[in-house]
């Protein structure tokens, strides 16, 4: 029953909302419509990525690659993955949760969500603005302030 007290609250609003200024709650909830649309699609590839991790991947195999002896291998894997990602960030908290639950080090989990912020799609248009030594630097800088963090949340946790 707890569940259901967030929709049945927006619900509400919106039919409030419908009684003052129908227009406003068609509006809203067009937009509304279209952030669901996104959101599930991006949901719905995380979730695949999952079914196929449980399916074809071993935590034995996950525990190498990201577990406490995964060393250099496991911080290029994540920093890589990281760059490489695309999407919303929230979409990709279920599978980094599902590879934690498998072994993955919460300092790989770091890098991989620091390193998201490198875009190479983006870098051509930041060369156009910038030039090439700003955007290596910062990108360089980025990469190494990844590693940095995913450090120190290491070491913390």
């Amino acid at each position: 029953m707890r569940s259901l007290i967030f929709p049945l609250v927006v619900a509400v609003t919106y039919g409030v909302i419908f009684i003052f200024m129908p227009a406003g709650a068609i509006s809203a909830l067009k937009a509304s419509a279209y952030i669901l649309v996104r959101v599930s699609i991006a949901l719905s590839l995380v979730f695949f990525l999952i079914f196929a991790l449980n399916l074809f991947v071993k935590p034995a195999h996950l525990i190498r690659l990201f577990g406490k002896g995964s060393g250099a291998k496991g911080i290029f894997i994540a920093t890589l993955a990281g760059i490489l990602s695309i999407g919303p960030i929230y979409a990709w908290y279920p599978l980094l949760q599902e590879l934690k639950s498998k072994g993955m080090r919460m300092s790989l989990i770091a890098i991989f969500l620091n390193c998201r912020a490198v875009k190479p799609v983006l870098l051509p248009v930041m060369i156009s603005y910038f030039g090439w030594l700003y955007v290596l630097i910062f990108t360089f800088a980025m990469i190494l302030g990844s590693l940095v963090c995913g450090a120190v949340v290491g070491l913390i946790l």
